[in-house]
């Protein structure tokens, strides 16, 4: 058994030595970097700059949000304690009231926070710029470098000698298979 578990190990480590060696030999020269945008985001003062004027601008946003539900709770409170004493007309008018200031919130939730929204392109108004020098950077940095190939963690940011573009092959590919 012992025997076993030890031709498998030593098996399974030649095998990877080999595949290393024959990769090393194909790879020779190639030279690959990365960025760590973290760093890039805390370091970079136009960074800072853009992501104080965001908090600013989200805490305004909060702040009319949280001002406009305070509104309506108070209008929920004041309704609870008057609905017995109101007669039908009156307690429509306030029901309709209360459900008119919902609806302005959620309509000023989506307006801001929602899919296209001022969030979001308050966030693409000031940071796509600086995303876009970062790009630039990244690729001066590896054409000065001679670099073929400059990843990020996290943006999908980067640089890749355009001689590894594959893309016509893989079309081509398909292509055959199709027919």
């Amino acid at each position: 058994m012992f025997r076993i578990r030890r031709t498998v190990y030593v098996t399974l480590i030649v095998a990877f030595l080999l595949a290393i060696a024959v990769g090393t030999t194909d790879a020779q020269g190639l030279r690959i970097g990365f960025v760590k945008d973290d760093v890039i985001q805390q370091s970079y003062k136009a960074w800072q700059r853009a992501q104080e004027e965001l908090e600013l601008e989200f805490k305004a946003w909060d702040d009319e949000a949280v001002a406009k539900q305070q509104e309506i709770e108070e209008l929920l409170e004041e309704y609870d304690k008057q609905k017995l004493i109101l007669s039908d007309e009156k307690r429509n008018e306030k029901e309709a009231a209360i459900r008119a200031k919902r609806e302005a919130l959620d309509a000023f939730t989506r307006q801001i926070y929602g899919p296209g929204g001022r969030a979001e392109q308050k966030q693409k108004t000031l940071l796509e710029p600086l995303l876009e020098k970062a790009n630039r950077a990244i690729e001066a940095v590896a054409l000065e470098g001679d670099y073929d190939v400059i990843f990020t963690l996290q943006s999908g940011l980067g640089y890749i000698k355009e001689t590894y573009d594959v893309t016509d092959k893989v079309l081509e590919y398909l292509e055959k298979q199709e027919d």
